[in-house]
C-alpha cells in the first residue's frame, strides 16, 4: 500500500526523471507568476511611494483651482468665462465653519542672488498660515507674519538647499537676497522636507504672496489651499466652499477643488486597472502553463501505461494512481510557481537596485496567493490525465509495451 510519503517521493522521482521536460513544461507557470509579481511590486511599491508623498501635507488638504476639469455641453455653442481666484476668494473662505487654515498661493520660478551666487528654484507666494497648512516646520529664525495679503512686505523664508547653496555654512538670518532682481529680508530657514513628486520642497524660497503677484506680474492666484478641521467634515465642508464659490463666481463653477482622499481614491482606481490589465498577462501565462502540464501528464500516461499496470498488480487502487498523477501535476505546477516568485521578486529588487527612484513592495498576501493559484493550477490541469490513469484496465496496462 503506498502512503502519502510514496506518492510525493514517486511524483518527485518522475519529475527528475525528465527534468528538462518538466521544466519546459513549468516555463509558462514561471512566466506567468513572475510577470504578474514583478509588476503587482512595482504598483504596489508606486501605489505607497504615492500615498506618502501626498499624506505628508496631511489627508485634510484640498486645493481650489481656476477652471473645471471636467467638459459638458457642446464646443462653442455657449461661451463661459472662468473667473479667475482672488485674495477676496481666499478671504471668504476663512469664514466658513470647518475650515481651518486658508492659504493664497502664487509661484513661479525666479533666480535668488546672494554674494555673487544664483540659484534658479521655484519661489511661493503664500500667508503665514502656509507652515501649519501644509505641515512644514521652521528650523531657525520664523516665518512669515501676519501681514496685508495684497501688500506684503518684502521678506523670504529659505528651504534648506537653498540657504546651503547660497550662503554655506553661515548663518543668513537677517541677511539679504535678491529674487528676480529685487532685495528681500532672509527671516526663517525651513525644515527638511525632501521631495515631493519629483520637485525638490528644499530647494525653494517663501515669499508673501502680495509681493509674489507682484514678482511675477500676476494679478490673481493660481491656486487657493484649504485644510478641514477633520477628516470626518471634508464632505460637508468641500460642499460649503463649492457653494461659497458658486455665489462669488456669479452662479458659475468655474473651479475645480480637488481634495487628498479625492485624489487617493483615483490613484486606487488607477492601480486596480493596472492589476486588472497585469492578472490578465498572468492569467494568459498561466493558461498556457495548464496546458502544457495537461499534455505533458497526457503523455506521461501513455508512456507509463505498464507502469501504471504493474502498479495495480501489485496492490495499488485505481484512486491511489489518481493521487499520483495528481500529486506530480502540483508539484510541476507549484514547483514552477515558486521559480516564478523567485524569479519576479528578486527581478524586482535588482530594478530597485540599479534604479532606486523606482520604487517596489511586494505585500506577502500576494506571495501566499501565487503559490495557492500555481497548486490550483496543477491540479486542475491534472484532473484528466489523472481520471484516465486510474481508469486503466490492469490487465491491458500490465501487457502494454
Amino acid at each position: 500500500m503506498m502512503n502519502s510519503r510514496d506518492l510525493l517521493r514517486l511524483a518527485w522521482q518522475s519529475i527528475w526523471f525528465h527534468r528538462m521536460r518538466s521544466l519546459l513544461t513549468m516555463l509558462g507557470i514561471l512566466i506567468g507568476i513572475a510577470s504578474v509579481v514583478l509588476l503587482t511590486s512595482i504598483g504596489e511599491g508606486t501605489r505607497f511611494y504615492v500615498l506618502t508623498q501626498f499624506t505628508q501635507f496631511g489627508t485634510t488638504l484640498a486645493a481650489i483651482n481656476p477652471g473645471r476639469i471636467q467638459t459638458t455641453g457642446l464646443s462653442g455653442a455657449v461661451g463661459t468665462t472662468v473667473h479667475p481666484l482672488t485674495i477676496e476668494d481666499a478671504e471668504a473662505l476663512r469664514r466658513i465653519p470647518g475650515v481651518d487654515r486658508v492659504v493664497p498661493v502664487v509661484m513661479g520660478a525666479a533666480p535668488v542672488e546672494n554674494a555673487g551666487r544664483t540659484r534658479d528654484v521655484f519661489v511661493y507666494g503664500v500667508t503665514s498660515s502656509a507652515p501649519d497648512a501644509w505641515r512644514m516646520r521652521v528650523r531657525s529664525g520664523r516665518f512669515l507674519p501676519e501681514l496685508d495679503a495684497e501688500r506684503g512686505a518684502p521678506l523670504a523664508v529659505l528651504g534648506p538647499k537653498l540657504k546651503r547653496e547660497l550662503f554655506g555654512d553661515q548663518n543668513c538670518l537677517g541677511d539679504h537676497v535678491r529674487i528676480a532682481g529685487e532685495r528681500f529680508l532672509v527671516i526663517g530657514i525651513m525644515e527638511p522636507m525632501g521631495q515631493f513628486l519629483g520637485f525638490d520642497i528644499d530647494d525653494s524660497a517663501y515669499i508673501p504672496v502680495g509681493q509674489a503677484q507682484r514678482l511675477f506680474n500676476r494679478e490673481h492666484l493660481q491656486k487657493i489651499d484649504i485644510t478641514i478641521a477633520s477628516a470626518p467634515l471634508i464632505d460637508p465642508v468641500v460642499a460649503r466652499v463649492k457653494r461659497l464659490m458658486i455665489e462669488r463666481h456669479n452662479r458659475e463653477e468655474d473651479f475645480t477643488i480637488t481634495t487628498q482622499t479625492g485624489m487617493l481614491d483615483s490613484l486606487d482606481r488607477i492601480i486596480r486597472i493596472v492589476s486588472l490589465a497585469v492578472g490578465g498577462i498572468g492569467a494568459i501565462s498561466l493558461l498556457v502553463g495548464s496546458i502544457g502540464i495537461l499534455t505533458m501528464m497526457w503523455i506521461s500516461v501513455n508512456e507509463r501505461t505498464s507502469e501504471i499496470g504493474l502498479a495495480r498488480a501489485i496492490g495499488a487502487t485505481s484512486n491511489q494512481i489518481r493521487w499520483l498523477f495528481l500529486s506530480e501535476a502540483a508539484m510541476l505546477s507549484t514547483l514552477g510557481g515558486t521559480l516564478g516568485l523567485g524569479f519576479g521578486i528578486g527581478t524586482a529588487q535588482l530594478l530597485h537596485l540599479y534604479v532606486p527612484a523606482l520604487p517596489v513592495q511586494t505585500p506577502p498576501e500576494y506571495v501566499v496567493l501565487a503559490l495557492a493559484i500555481s497548486f490550483l493550477v496543477g491540479i486542475a490541469s491534472g484532473l484528466m490525465p489523472a481520471r484516465r490513469a486510474s481508469a486503466l484496465d490492469p490487465i491491458v496496462a500490465l501487457a502494454a509495451e
